[in-house]
Formats: C-alpha cells, structure tokens, sequence
C-alpha cells in the first residue's frame, strides 16, 4: 500500500457483494448501536472532537465492527490500514507501525490499524503492539467475536477502551433491507423489485441481528429469482430459499458457549421448563457436546433441587448416562426429560449452601478435632487411648435415634427448606 494514499474510500463496484456496496460512509449511515453511538455517548464524542483512542470492538458477525472502524477513519481523517490476524505476523505488524509513524512525520496524518480477529494473536503478537499503542500511532481498532476480558492481554486492553456492538434489531435489520432497496446508486434501486411484507418480516426477524446475512440473503433472492413483467417478486417463499438454514450464532469456546449454558442453568432453577428446554434445543441446534449439558444438568438436580426431590439427581445420572450410550440425535429425548423434570421441580439449595457454608468454617476458623468416642476404636490399642469410649449406638435405641454431639462445637450448616421431600 503506497504511504502516501488518501485515507479508504468505499468506492462502488457492481461486482462487490451487496453487503460491502452498502456499508455505510458515514455515522449518519450507520445503524444500530445507539448504546454507543447515540447523542452524547462516549464513541460519538471522542470521534467528534477527533480524540480516539485505541479501542477493541467486540460483538457478533454482522454488527458493523468493521464498517464502524472504516467510518472513524473517515470521520477523523485518518489513514486506514487493514490487517487480519489469522494472516498477518510480526513482520507485517512492525512494518505497518513503521509506516504509520512515518505518515505522521511527513503528512501530519494519523494511522487507524484495524486488526480484524484480533483474538487469534498471540501474547507475543499482541505485546508487539503496546509501546506504540500507548503513544497514540498507530491507534489500534481491534475486532473480535470474542469477549476480549478473556482472549486480550490485559496490558493491551489497559491502553483501549471496549465497547461492545449488539446484534441488530428487527427494525434495525429492515431499515438496512429497504435503504439498500431504494438505493440507486450502490443498492438494487435499479431494479424493479415487489418485496412483500412477510418476506421483508421474514429476513428481518431471521438473520439473529446480522446484516451482512441479511443483505446477503436479499441479493441472492433478487439477483436469481425469475422476473415477472420486468419485476422481480420477492415473496416469503424467496425469502426462506435464498436464508437456507438458520445458522444460530454460537462459538464453541467464546461467549455463546457460556452465556447459553448459563441462561439454560438459570431456567431450570427458576422453574420455567420452556425457556430451558429453548436453550438445550439451540445448543444441540447448534452442536453442543451432548455431554457437556448432561453434566450441567446433574450439578443443577444436586445444587438447586437437592433433597426437595431426590428422584431429580437420579434421573439427571440416568440422562447423562443414556445420552453417552445412544449418542446424537436420539440422546435429546432424555437430556429434555431431565430439563424438564429439574425445571419443575421442587427447589432447594440447602444441602449445597451446607457444604460452601462448612467450607468456609473450615477456611476461616480453627478445625475441630473428632471427638474421642468418635474416633476408630477397631485396632490393637485403641481402647487404651479412649477410642470409642462412651460411643452410643443409634440403633440401640427407640427410633433408632439417640441424642449424641457429633461435633465437639455446636454448629448449624444445614438448614432444611420446607419444599418437597425435604419438609418431611
């Protein structure tokens, strides 16, 4: 890239996707994230007044991470300067920093270094960027679908600030489809187009808050369907052919993985089977190891039912072990049967505050010793210790109960709850 170009500029070719024709040039262009970008926001202001500093976008496919970053650039007139990380090394990276610097020298010029995936550097790579990022040039962009509190080094994300881009609303997403329908110059304006309205609802509601699938959808079912008196007629039935399958957004080992899970967890414990069943259904949608919700299901049969229903860990064992033994597809029936069993029932959490409330006794305060009568008293020796002296037996006595210290301090750790079984 020469170093002396002007800063990127979206230049209209008919023969680029939709998606990157439309990408806005402008904040006013720009849609969604509001949180962010909206009057008075921190975003908005910095690229006002032209004080951005290094920053790390983070959100989904198809928020706009890196349009957003193309817009700054434009916005502050600075240079733009891609890279992406699954490519890029360090060669390339000093070599672009050593070209940033130079600008500034000569041309006055800032340098926005946009890394897309930035979550796929290494430490070593990521380091190679802060002493220049700490001095304002380059000024890093990264982008990531990754939480970057998790993937970033924190030395690096110390010096950026992070905002977060959310998936597009469904009105946000039909704002993009029909501006890229009216557009003569870089959309389809050209064309004669009808768009029914459930067809626009469908592709609106669909694409999970990605533009780019959005637009990408829309191209491909105006660009092949059949014209009818120089009109393309794009119905709900285009809609659904030209989307194919739903891909549900969720990466194995980012965010989706842990916030779905957890959101599975958090229903079953709050008692609503729908929603649980909801998230174990988008989880196996998506690939989920089968194993991976079966463990989370016995925890949350053992941690919030407990004794309030002993049968629930029973189950949750059995579906862990069933679904290992028959394997996807079939292995959802029984995980769903224990979904919704641990859902509906009965809730206590009394048995594992129990254990953390000991554990914590344990930590904290001095331990206790075993009381003497408590103590083995079946090997050679240990009657002359006073082992087991003065033990009493439960079942020699009425009930089968006997009133005895167990502990050689009184202490109170479990608590019974008056939910299900556990009241009796």
């Amino acid at each position: 890239m020469d170093l002396f170009e002007t800063p990127l500029q979206s230049k209209s070719n008919s023969h680029e996707p939709l998606a990157v024709r439309m990408r806005p040039q402008s904040l006013k262009e720009f849609a969604g994230q509001q949180h962010i970008l909206g009057p008075g926001k921190l975003l908005s202001r910095a690229i006002a007044s032209d004080k951005i500093s290094s920053l790390i976008l983070y959100g989904p496919p198809g928020t706009g991470k890196t349009t957003l970053a193309t817009v700054i650039s434009q916005e502050t007139k600075s240079f733009f300067e891609p890279l992406n990380a699954v490519t890029s090394n360090v060669a390339e990276i000093r070599k672009s920093i050593e070209e940033a610097k130079k600008r500034f020298q000569i041309k006055g010029q800032k340098t926005i270094l946009f890394i897309d995936e930035i979550h796929r550097f290494n430490k070593a790579q990521q380091d190679v960027l802060m002493p220049d990022v700490e001095r304002g040039n380059p000024i890093l962009a990264g982008a990531t679908t990754h939480n970057p509190y998790f993937s970033i080094v924190s030395a690096l994300l110390s010096r950026s600030l992070v905002f977060e881009l959310k998936p597009l609303s469904e009105r946000e997403i039909r704002a993009v489809l029909l501006r890229a329908l009216e557009d003569k110059e870089k959309g389809l304006g050209k064309l004669s187009v009808k768009m029914e309205e459930d067809a626009l609802d469908f592709l609106s509601k669909i694409c999970d808050g990605d533009a780019r699938r959005a637009l990408n959808a829309l191209e491909i079912g105006v660009t092949t369907t059949v014209k009818e008196n120089n009109t393309v007629h794009f119905t709900r039935q285009v809609a659904e052919e030209s989307i194919q399958k739903k891909a549900v957004v969720y990466d194995a080992d980012g965010d989706q993985h842990y916030d779905m899970i957890s959101a599975f967890i958090k229903s079953m414990r709050g008692s609503d089977p729908d929603a649980a069943i909801y998230y174990l259904a988008k989880m196996l949608y998506a690939g989920e190891d089968p194993r991976f919700i079966a463990r989370r299901i016995v925890i949350c049969a053992s941690e919030d039912v407990g004794n309030a229903d002993p049968q629930a860990l029973i189950l949750a064992n059995a579906a862990l072990q069933v679904s290992e033994f028959i394997g996807i597809p079939e292995a959802r029936i029984p995980l769903a049967q224990a979904t919704v069993y641990i859902a509906c029932a009965p809730k206590s959490n009394a048995s594992y505050m129990a254990v953390e409330n000991a554990m914590k006794d344990i930590e904290e305060n001095k331990t206790l010793e075993v009381p003497s009568y408590l103590k083995d008293a079946s090997y050679k020796g240990a009657a002359a210790l006073g082992h087991g002296k003065d033990y009493k037996y439960a079942h020699d006595y009425n009930g089968h109960f006997v009133d005895q210290a167990y502990l050689s301090e009184n202490k109170k750790y479990y608590q019974p709850t008056d939910q299900g079984f556990e009241k009796n």
